[in-house]
């Protein structure tokens, strides 16, 4: 697992795959807020509560110049199904090899019902307008995690 990102750190870049098929660079959102949050898997209990939190707080975000990014190893199809069905107003990106996890520091072992596996770590990053992160939360429950958030877009 890559070192662990914290504030003040510079946001690695990245390239990927949005859930229309299109490629997108981290630096192309320079100039603006940018709410990066990873998340293990598409449709799921956890995973769908922290998207419909960032959904139902998009106009706050949207006020503070930010745009979300919701990271997972799902790919195009699985993206498109659960944004169409929870209607979320902004872009999830494919992350199916993990290397942006990886990035990111968030890509490591878990444990559910004693068995241990690697995965996503549930987690956030605000960046600022200059690529700097402002707020880091790693292991992160889904409803802190859009909380910590938007109050991290109100404070930088």
């Amino acid at each position: 697992m890559a070192k662990q990102l914290k504030v003040g750190d510079t946001a690695p870049g990245f390239a990927a795959v949005t859930d229309t098929g299109k490629q997108v660079k981290l630096s192309e959102y320079r100039g603006k807020r940018v709410v990066l949050y990873f998340y293990p898997k598409d449709s799921t209990p956890g995973c769908t509560t922290q998207a419909c939190g960032f959904r139902d707080s998009y106009p706050a975000i949207e006020k503070h110049k930010g745009v979300v990014l919701g990271v997972s190893p799902d790919g195009v199809a699985s993206h498109q199904k659960f944004k169409a069905k929870q209607l979320l107003p902004f872009t999830l990106l494919v992350d199916e090899d993990h290397a942006i996890a990886e990035k990111y520091g968030v890509w490591g072992e878990k444990s559910m019902y004693g068995r241990k596996y690697m995965g996503v770590i549930r987690s956030h990053f605000v960046i600022d307008e200059k690529g700097k992160i402002v707020d880091a939360q790693v292991k992160v429950s889904p409803a802190d995690s859009v909380k910590r958030a938007v109050e991290a877009l109100g404070a930088s």
